[in-house]
């Protein structure tokens, strides 16, 4: 008996010097989502349509907190830089894969210091133009984008972002020059676009689907491979007229390095589980986003071969890197 009473005061004695989240299951308190761009931008749309329904599911709040600027990177510090517990993750878009070819130095390593959880959506970005500028098709754009070289403007949420290199990549493909605007976010690129002070955007659909059906934004294209399906009627660059433009918006989760793998699991599982939710497959079809996951294992694959893919891309663009 006095062998069975000191072991069961050993075990007692080693349990209460364990942290309290070893004894509790995950989560057990309020988790933080980081998001590095500005509110009203479409990875923060997404970000709280999902979110929302990942708070119920796991029993805890989920609170969005914007960290715009940088064109993602202060949000990315931030992320690096947290406890690896599952309490701060990070969803973020393909501008995670190309800050580090656009920035001389940064605070954390792309690759090393992020677990990939899952991609959340693809997302096509529409070329839109304010009505005033009196430019209703994409050959109208490029036959005044030609016969006024480096006259015409566009606008980006930051330089190196998607939305930037998306137009990039549509200028090279045209072989037309035209100057990048960077703004901290859709919100603001959206607004300069539709004053005329800048001539055009690759915005994701989500920030412009309301002025495209209103008449205050012309749709002139979309940059991805096929055609959105909230917006059937716009052709692809392609289909435009431009061939070799298209690229691929996506916005993802992602959880500081080192985080439990059986956490980032929990967190995968929430976020297909999330995606099969009507009010959240409603919503997708309104910003024109396809649901799109992996396993942590293949995200982590795919996001190490398009740091690759968009260094080609940064380069051949001539891109000034930021120190």
């Amino acid at each position: 008996m006095k062998l069975i009473h000191a072991t069961a005061l050993t075990v007692f004695a080693i349990a209460a010097c364990l942290p309290a989240t070893a004894q509790q299951p995950y989560p057990n308190k309020p988790i933080r989502v980081i998001v590095p761009f500005a509110a009203g931008s479409t990875t923060d749309i997404i970000a709280r349509a999902i979110t929302d329904k990942m708070s119920q599911s796991l029993g805890q709040p989920i609170v969005v907190d914007n960290r715009g600027g940088a064109s993602g990177t202060i949000g990315q510090a931030a992320v690096a830089s947290a406890a690896p517990d599952g309490y701060t993750i990070m969803i973020h878009s393909s501008s995670h894969t190309v800050s580090p070819s656009t920035f001389a130095k940064l605070a954390f390593d792309t690759t090393s210091d992020f677990a990939g959880i899952t991609p959340i959506s693809s997302t096509p970005n529409v070329l839109v133009i304010a009505p005033s500028k009196n430019i209703k098709t994409l050959p109208a754009l490029l036959s005044y984008a030609k016969a006024n070289p480096g006259k015409m403007n566009f606008a980006s949420a930051g330089q190196g972002s998607a939305t930037h290199l998306n137009a990039e990549k549509f200028k090279m493909a045209a072989k037309i020059d035209a100057v990048n605007i960077p703004f901290k976010g859709s919100a603001e690129a959206v607004s300069e676009v539709l004053s005329g002070r800048v001539d055009y955007y690759f915005s994701p659909i989500a920030p412009v689907i309301g002025q495209i059906r209103a008449g205050t934004l012309l749709a002139l294209a979309v940059g991805s491979p096929r055609r959105a399906s909230a917006l059937p009627d716009v052709p692809t660059t392609a289909e435009a007229g431009v061939p070799d433009s298209e690229f691929n918006f996506w916005i993802g989760m992602m959880a500081p390095a080192k985080t439990p793998r059986d956490i980032v699991n929990r967190l995968h599982d929430e976020v297909v589980k999330a995606l099969a939710n009507p009010d959240v497959k409603e919503r997708f079809l309104g910003l024109g986003a396809d649901a799109w996951t992996l396993s942590p294992e293949q995200f982590d694959a795919y996001i190490k071969e398009e740091i690759k893919t968009n260094a080609v891309l940064v380069k051949a663009a001539g891109l000034q890197v930021t120190n």
